[in-house]
């Protein structure tokens, strides 16, 4: 479990998917401590971002929820995206992409990794 040294952003996208996950993958998340846990909205920042991706064929149409969760964690300023999504996000060329887009549009380079990438030194 989290021992204080994350916060964990979610987006309102995150949210509606979590929504119809299964319940055991719910339970993991209502397990995380409230205080580890932001909320990050899909505003009009992270719509335009999520475009740009499409626009520069990063991803496709088909694929704007999986580019919303990168514009959102990119406009927060996140330190890092974790996530099991080796087709969509975890993807060596995407991530290049992703960044490409980021730098030209004023945005940082996104770090992005599978969780299997990071561990403690605990």
């Amino acid at each position: 479990m989290l021992k204080g040294d994350f916060i964990i952003l979610l987006s309102t996208e995150t949210l509606r998917e979590l929504s119809k996950a299964p319940e055991d993958v719910r339970a993991v998340w209502r397990q995380l401590p409230p205080e580890s846990l932001e909320e990050v909205l899909i505003n009009e920042e992270v719509a335009e971002l999520a475009q740009a991706y499409i626009k520069a064929n990063v991803l496709g149409v088909a694929a704007e929820a999986d580019a919303l969760h990168v514009a959102a964690a990119t406009v927060a300023s996140a330190d890092l995206i974790l996530s099991w999504n080796f087709r969509h996000i975890v993807n060596y060329e995407r991530i290049r992409g992703f960044n490409g887009v980021n730098v030209a549009n004023g945005y940082r380079p996104m770090t992005i990794l599978s969780p299997r990438e990071v561990s403690s030194d605990e």
